[in-house]
C-alpha cells in the first residue's frame, strides 16, 4: 500500500490540508486536497489543491505567483488531515492580498480584521 493510500479521504475524495509557514509556525490557510492534487504536490514540491468552488485542481500561485514551496508534509494521528509546512513565496497566501487567510479575530461579539492588505488583489489578479 502506498503512502497516499494510507490517508483517509472523505466521501467526496477530499482531505483537509492546513498550510503553515515553516519558519514562524503561523497557519496561512486551509484548503482541500484530493489524491491527484497531493500526488502533484509531491512531484512538483509545490502546493496543489482541489478547488471545490472551481471544481478543478488549483496550483497555489498559478495566477498570483505566490507559490508555496513544500518544506515538509505531515499527517495527523487519524491520517485524515494533512499539514503542509511551506515557504510562502511573496509573503502573501490569501487571495485578499494578506499574509494569511486567518486575518479576522472574534472580539466583543464581532469579527475584527487585524491584518492589513499587503498588496491590492486587483494588482495581483489581472
Amino acid at each position: 500500500m502506498s503512502a497516499l493510500d494510507q490517508l483517509k479521504f472523505d466521501d467526496n475524495g477530499l482531505i483537509p490540508a492546513i498550510t503553515q509557514d515553516h519558519k514562524t509556525g503561523e497557519v496561512l490557510m486551509m484548503a482541500w486536497m484530493n489524491h491527484e492534487s497531493l500526488q502533484l504536490t509531491l512531484e512538483k514540491n509545490q502546493a496543489v489543491y482541489w478547488s471545490r468552488s472551481r471544481d478543478r485542481l488549483w496550483a497555489k500561485g498559478e495566477e498570483s505567483g505566490h507559490v508555496q514551496k513544500i518544506i515538509e508534509i505531515r499527517i495527523d494521528c487519524d491520517a485524515d488531515v494533512i499539514l503542509l509546512q511551506v515557504e510562502q513565496v511573496g509573503g502573501i497566501a490569501c487571495h485578499t492580498g494578506r499574509k494569511r487567510c486567518f486575518y479576522r479575530v472574534y472580539k466583543d461579539g464581532e469579527w475584527v480584521t487585524d491584518e492589513a492588505v499587503i498588496k491590492d488583489p486587483e494588482d495581483i489578479y489581472k
